[in-house]
């Protein structure tokens, strides 16, 4: 088979290899013909980088041949080029190029609706955020704090919390002191939780069904993200 005439064509050899694709085939004709040209050329290509030139868009193409290659041949990484065989990324799942796209946006310049206030949150008193909610100083007792988002208290949790509204269950209630009167994250509610006799960071979570207290520092919720994350 004349190479030039089908949907792939291969440049370079060993770990240096350049796969250039005819965007206009179907998915499943696409693999086939890298299958058949990879075969030949496993060993060689184990472990090294692969290079897929789809030309511009055709990220989901992308994406599916780059997961296809790794996974089946033990690529360590592939790289994708424009014309001319610019490297303009090294990606091959989406979450990766959602990170690259949030290191480039810069965080310092994220906006968000996040409600932070400074100060005693007293009995009586309701603060409602629409998104996240931080305050800096304590939620008295016969106070209400909801948010639609999550809730962080920097200071004691003596009132009520509220977060994840209307239907959020992923959300979290967290306060350096926890000893809240009652507890809602979406639709589930606690009341009468019992408190550390030391002021410790506890956070409130949804889990099977049921609203869950830990310690914020020893379970690190967050911790096992491997990038940060709009919440």
């Amino acid at each position: 088979m004349d190479q030039e005439k089908t949907p792939i064509r291969l440049k370079g050899v060993g770990k240096n290899l350049c796969i250039i694709v005819d965007p206009t085939e179907s998915n499943e004709d696409l693999i086939q013909e890298i299958t058949r040209l990879l075969s030949e050329l496993k060993e060689q290509v184990i472990d090294g980088a692969v290079t897929i030139d789809v030309g511009e868009g055709h990220d989901e193409l992308f994406d599916t041949l780059g997961t296809y290659i790794k996974d089946t041949y033990g690529v360590s990484s592939i790289i994708r080029a424009e014309k001319k065989n610019r490297i303009v990324k090294r990606s091959i799942l989406p979450e990766e190029r959602m990170r690259i796209r949030d290191m480039e946006q810069s965080w310092h310049h994220h906006s968000t609706d996040v409600l932070m206030l400074a100060g005693r949150v007293r009995s009586g008193q309701r603060v409602v955020a629409e998104r996240h909610l931080i305050i800096m100083g304590d939620v008295n007792p016969g106070a209400e704090v909801i948010a639609g988002g999550d809730v962080v208290i920097l200071g004691s949790l003596m009132g009520t919390a509220i977060a994840g509204q209307p239907e959020n269950e992923k959300n979290i209630v967290f306060a350096l002191d926890f000893r809240p009167t009652q507890i809602q994250i979406g639709s589930f509610v606690a009341a009468g939780l019992p408190s550390s006799p030391e002021k410790i960071a506890e956070f409130a979570h949804v889990e099977n069904g049921t609203i869950v207290v830990d310690n914020y520092l020893e379970v690190n919720p967050f911790g096992r993200l491997p990038w940060p994350q709009v919440r």
